[in-house]
């Protein structure tokens, strides 16, 4: 699982039938150090975060069970918004680093 922030909406009026109703958005990772990434990832979202936010997504063969099937053409989604989070003592301080990637938007 990564954290990431979302960074944009991709709007796609055609897309695979086994996506269902979500949409999808575009994720950077954020690393140990709290810095988002400059990799621009596509998340599918059933959850409906938005631009800002701070979530949890999940990769592979694990984002198809997060979606409830295994044939879904997905590779990376969302599972949860993250309201904040802080590494252990001998990491780099992060505290309430969620709040502020959206406050940085």
């Amino acid at each position: 699982m990564y954290i990431c922030q979302v960074v944009g909406k991709v709007v796609s009026t055609i897309k695979n039938s086994s996506l269902g109703a979500g949409s999808l958005i575009f994720v950077r990772r954020i690393d140990s150090d709290g810095k988002v990434q400059k990799e621009l990832l596509v998340a599918y979202d059933t959850i409906g975060c938005g631009e800002g936010d701070t979530v949890l997504v999940t990769s592979g063969s694990n984002a198809r069970f997060a979606h409830s099937t295994e044939t879904a053409a997905i590779d990376l989604v969302v599972v949860g918004i993250v309201d904040d989070y802080e590494l252990g003592k001998n990491q780099p301080a992060i505290l309430t680093k969620a709040r502020e990637n959206k406050v940085k938007g």
